[in-house]
């Protein structure tokens, strides 16, 4: 891990959901023990079974959250971006990491150690909020993800992944979307093997409700692409 000190850490913990809105004394205190990253692409955080040193924050670039499979493979089951952060249950649950976290391009992160968290929560009732609104956000999204593997075909699982992707650009004639992983990893998220994944874009691409270019998606007409989970 790459460490650098000259980054403007107060802007930065300023402008990331779970510090904006903090009063400049909350954000004084705890300014003071975050670490500073600089990573490039494939660095692990962690692997299951480490001890648990605190919470990352990505504060650019993406990190793969996995876990091994019975077989040796690897099922992605989070992609976590800019803003998002990553380690807290086991901070809270006090035991070692279960997942891997592996960044997937160079990355810049944020790290406050164990016991800078509890502090935080402890003495700063905002702080503790947004960590208990970031969990069940969490949470939320790992019940609609069960949700749609249990009833949604493939397709369907794609067009939804496409479409939560938009980030409130839906009322633009049309939209773009940059995948913010290779294939074989979005097909993973997705519970489908990569063959499946290319497949799907490929018959959503011939019958034009998207443009394929890459890591590029083109959507044409978003509302005729939400109709096709309809």
């Amino acid at each position: 891990m790459r460490c650098r000190t000259a980054l403007p850490v107060e802007s930065l913990l300023s402008n990331l959901p779970l510090f904006k809105g903090l009063d400049e004394q909350a954000l004084k205190c705890i300014r003071l023990e975050v670490g500073q990253m600089d990573l490039p692409r494939g660095t692990a955080l962690y692997r299951p079974g480490d001890a648990c040193s605190g919470i990352h924050v990505v504060v650019s670039g993406h990190v793969k959250v996995s876990v091994g499979t019975a077989d040796g493979a690897e099922k992605v089951v989070d992609l976590a971006g800019p803003g998002q952060t990553l380690g807290e249950t086991a901070v809270f649950l006090d035991r070692p990491h279960k997942t891997s976290a592996e960044t997937l391009s160079d990355s810049r992160l944020l790290h406050i150690a164990k016991e800078q968290v509890f502090a935080a929560v402890q003495n700063h009732p905002g702080f503790a909020q947004r960590i208990i609104a970031g969990l069940s956000h969490r949470l939320d999204r790992f019940i609609s993800d069960l949700e749609s593997l249990t009833l949604h075909s493939g397709t369907e699982r794609v067009v939804a992944y496409l479409l939560s992707r938009l980030d409130g650009e839906e009322r633009r004639p049309h939209v773009g979307v940059t995948l913010p992983a290779s294939k074989g990893v979005i097909a993973s998220r997705l519970n489908l093997t990569q063959e499946h994944f290319s497949r799907i874009l490929h018959d959503l691409a011939a019958t034009n409700l998207i443009r394929v270019d890459g890591r590029y998606i083109t959507i044409p007409d978003v509302t005729q692409l939400r109709a096709r989970t309809a």
